[in-house]
């Protein structure tokens, strides 16, 4: 029998062993999903709303559990680990509220007597979650997927597992009927074996971008809808006329939030040479809030990063920058998972830092003349999930907002999902929407009748 290992990256002690299901248990899986989507498609919004309201109450109720579990797995500071399933009773809360306007038929004037569009479910959707949000990740999924009437696999990532079975038993003990979410532990190499079968419609997967394309790719040798959030590398500009320390303050807490490593967050610093060092200055005041300590303490602000291998990448992208020219504006230190926040300066857009996706502590700080250059090199990347910009001239930003390719353009905040709107990207930073009406349809078969 096999197993994957939950492992505390602050003490890199063996949390707990988690037994791979068999190809058997996966296929009963299936099935019972299948059964499930039968009865729970023909529920109601309000039917479907009072099981998320359960939810919401039982998350709350259990939340110091599910986020210690979190913080052990994978290093979250324990204040974050709460926010996090707060954030998830939030999202039941919402689609609870607002499920029957977001499934609702909508009326196509035509010249038939009658004509509208109605959204049905597509059946059984597989997804595989990442390890970086454990429990905002799989709720900000199954949330909308469940309103549109589909049941759900979950296949989450090795390292959280222990988080992703509190989640099933959240949903059990909410009362939902049996097979609606279910728990899958198993190797990649099942996923082409569950996407053959003709029950499973689609997958939503987020991660990284290799393994994107390979589960894409899969998705649509066998017709099946994908949405796939592969991160991002987003660029956070700052203009001359921004307020410099908020900008700094946003700016620090988009980059080393969960150790830095968010999809959404502040990657590459674009700043005007202007205030170039003025921003330098306000960074480097407050870089010393960020030293890493144990996440169980209430205190610390930043904790490990969660796994030794992604400690050496962000290591490895680090020293490459530096032979490419960036100049260190903070000695480095690492202790295993403890990696202190690392500040490159001289960055351009052929260095690692900028080019490539740095999921980890690494502030990145590049120098452009003016705006349209801001803009130039905003755009100088393959990614396209998310971009800041902190200008006091809004209908300026407005402007260069509407030109950054991304799916995301905040203007003097930091970038953050919320329920209200969809989050997602382009180009390599994936396809598809979660979260908001756009959550809901991307699992749904929009259906015209026309009658004449």
């Amino acid at each position: 029998m096999s197993f994957f290992q939950s492992i505390d990256p602050f003490t890199l002690q063996i949390v707990e062993a988690h037994a791979w299901h068999s190809s058997k248990e996966i296929a009963t899986k299936i099935t019972k999903a299948d059964t499930a989507f039968f009865n729970w498609k023909k529920l109601t919004p309000q039917q479907k709303g009072e099981y998320f309201l359960r939810l919401s109450a039982v998350l709350l109720k259990n939340k110091l559990s599910y986020a210690q579990m979190a913080t052990t797995e994978m290093g979250k500071p324990i204040k974050e680990a709460l926010a996090e399933v707060e954030k998830c009773a939030l999202v039941c809360e919402h689609y609870a509220k607002n499920a029957h306007t977001y499934i609702q038929d909508q009326i196509i004037v035509t010249e038939a007597q009658k004509t509208y569009i109605t959204f049905q479910p597509l059946g059984i959707i597989l997804g595989i979650m990442p390890w970086n949000f454990p429990f905002w990740q799989v709720i900000r999924f199954a949330i909308p997927t469940l309103t549109a009437g589909n049941t759900i696999l979950l296949k989450h990532a090795p390292n959280v597992l222990g988080s992703a079975k509190l989640i099933e038993a959240a949903f059990v003990e909410a009362g939902f009927p049996e097979g609606v979410l279910q728990l899958l532990v198993t190797d990649t190499n099942s996923v082409k074996n569950i996407l053959e079968d003709s029950r499973v419609k689609g997958v939503s997967f987020t991660g990284g971008e290799k393994a994107g394309r390979i589960v894409g790719a899969l998705a649509g040798a066998n017709l099946k809808k994908s949405v796939l959030e592969l991160g991002g590398s987003d660029a956070f500009l700052v203009l001359k006329d921004a307020n410099i320390k908020k900008a700094a303050e946003v700016g620090l807490q988009s980059r080393l939030q969960n150790a830095g490593q968010v999809c959404v967050s502040a990657k590459r610093f674009i700043v005007e040479a202007s205030v170039k060092e003025q921003f330098v200055e306000e960074v480097l005041n407050r870089i010393t809030e960020w030293k890493p300590a144990n996440p169980k303490l209430e205190s610390t602000k930043m904790g490990p990063m969660a796994r030794i291998d992604l400690a050496e990448n962000i290591e490895k992208q680090y020293r490459a920058s530096l032979e490419q020219g960036a100049v260190a504006l903070t000695p480095f230190h690492r202790e295993q998972c403890l990696v202190q926040p690392m500040i490159l300066d001289e960055v351009h857009p052929n260095t690692v830092a900028f080019c490539e996706e740095t999921f980890g502590p690494l502030v990145a700080i590049a120098t452009v003349e003016n705006e349209q250059e801001a803009l130039a090199w905003a755009n100088k990347s393959t990614f396209g999930l998310g971009a800041t910009i902190f200008s006091e001239d809004i209908a300026k930003a407005e402007k260069l907002a509407l030109q950054i390719n991304a799916g995301m353009i905040f203007v003097n905040a930091q970038v953050k999902s919320d329920p209200r709107f969809p989050i997602g990207g382009i180009n390599n930073s994936g396809y598809g929407r979660e979260l908001s009406f756009f959550g809901v349809q991307e699992f749904s078969n929009p259906k015209t009748i026309n009658i004449a």
